[in-house]
């Protein structure tokens, strides 16, 4: 293999607090790498409503802005036939991989390895033992707030800890385990941990030329953290019930993607390495609690929403699935009309889709013991209930994404470039050329380099 290219997808980080930690000698690999090579960053979308890792990161992979792909939702990319990064290089005679990549389709023919994020249905090009560990983590996932774990998701996890974490994150994984009840954010840091160990043998193992690996702790965490982080200079800080004082969940993130990053350059010392954000986050104005359903069919049938059947999403969301455009208007009606009685403030934003309804649970504030709610003349009680506490939020989206390589040098001069350019520029550090006329990718606006 003549050359090989690893893009790190780490999701949302702020470069700015990274660098925060580095200066101060926290991040040894991240600090390095900025010292030698900067960064530059990346623009996509202007409103605020458009500013989405599911839709920024379709624009990463297809070269297309949301404008011209108009995937709005996590899990619809499977809705669209639209060209992405993998198999504009496959075409070309490349070996590609991708490990958790958000709201992308497998659509390759014969991939190293294709392994998607926990929410999108799509077809998984991994051993089996991976592809088990995969529904396993879904599960985990969807649960998260309500920390469950079925007998069957346990031992698929214990089977991929056995084949995929290396030995010398052992002691690390049973300190996350054993501490992850007290600090829940420990959790999804063990779980970034766990599939770079399963990346890197994947790697390894398939080599493959132009890989990648999405890991989402960092937004997480920094959502739902980012008050307690010794990097935000705000007024805000979070209640002592929900992280004890002196406790830095962002730099234990941070510390874990440096972690990841030095593991990456010393396995593959010959491969090029890129990192992407797609977006980041800026602190939030202030505390928002984040709930989400236990139970969602459950909750449905209590408000007497008609449906077909619903599909948990990340967090707050859910679709739910109709029979027929009359049954959705229905059903919209129902959502949208349910107010909390305490302030009047809706429980639901939805978005009718034609035959199907994306639902986020939106309510903002603390749902206390019986909870009391209206849906047209009802008044429906217990709502608390029905949910389960998820987080305060403490950070919000920005456009504005962070672009490093350890083949290129940013130091010079402020290089910024549209995302929508970056399967080009991997294209073009590959070797490949003319990814202009594939239409997967376009003559830019503004070069990156």
């Amino acid at each position: 293999m003549d050359q090989q290219l690893l893009l790190l997808e780490f999701n949302e980080v702020n470069l700015e607090s990274v660098r925060y930690y580095a200066e101060r000698r926290l991040l040894p690999n991240l600090h390095r790498l900025i010292e030698n090579n900067g960064w530059a960053t990346t623009t996509s979308e202007q409103r605020y409503e458009d500013v989405e890792p599911w839709i920024q990161w379709v624009t990463a992979h297809s070269g297309r802005s949301l404008e011209e792909h108009r995937v709005f939702r996590l899990g619809d990319i499977v809705q669209h036939e639209l060209p992405q990064i993998w198999e504009f290089l496959e075409a070309r005679g490349l070996r590609v991989g991708a490990l958790g990549p958000m709201n992308a389709a497998n659509r390759l023919r014969d991939p190293a390895f294709f392994v998607p994020d926990f929410w999108t249905q799509t077809a998984i090009s991994a051993p089996r033992a991976l592809a088990r560990l995969h529904a396993a983590v879904s599960q985990l996932v969807s649960d998260n707030a309500q920390a469950r774990l079925t007998p069957g998701s346990m031992a698929a996890l214990s089977t991929g800890l056995a084949l995929y974490a290396a030995p010398r994150n052992y002691p690390l994984y049973a300190s996350l385990v054993m501490t992850s009840g007290s600090r829940p954010w420990r959790r999804a840091i063990l779980l970034d941990l766990l599939l770079n160990d399963v990346f890197v043998a994947l790697v390894r193992d398939k080599s493959p030329h132009f890989a990648t690996l999405f890991l989402n702790a960092g937004a997480h965490i920094q959502h739902h953290y980012l008050f307690s982080a010794q990097c935000y200079r705000g007024q805000n800080r979070n209640p002592e019930w929900y992280v004890a004082p002196g406790v830095d969940p962002v730099l234990e993130v941070y510390e874990a993607y440096d972690r990841i990053l030095g593991s990456i350059r010393t396995k593959f010392p010959a491969a090029r390495v890129m990192i992407a954000t797609g977006l980041h986050q800026d602190p939030h104005g202030e505390g928002t609690y984040y709930w989400r359903l236990r139970r969602h069919a459950q909750f449905l049938d209590r408000i007497r929403v008609p449906f077909v059947r619903v599909e948990p999403r990340m967090s707050r969301d859910f679709l739910v699935v109709c029979r027929d455009t009359e049954q959705a208007v229905q059903a919209q009606a129902r959502l949208a009309g349910a107010i909390a009685n305490k302030d009047g403030l809706a429980l639901f934003q939805v978005d009718n889709r034609g035959v199907d309804l994306f639902v986020t649970l939106t309510y903002p504030r603390e749902i206390s013991p019986g909870f009391e709610f209206t849906v047209g003349q009802e008044t429906i009680s217990g709502l608390d209930q029905d949910v389960v506490f998820v987080a305060l939020k403490n950070g919000q989206h920005n456009g504005t994404g962070y672009f490093l390589d350890t083949g290129a040098d940013f130091r010079a001069r402020d290089i910024q470039f549209e995302l929508r350019e970056l399967p080009r520029i991997v294209a073009e550090s590959l070797g490949v050329e003319d990814p202009v006329a594939t239409g997967v990718v376009r003559q830019p606006r503004s070069s990156a380099a």
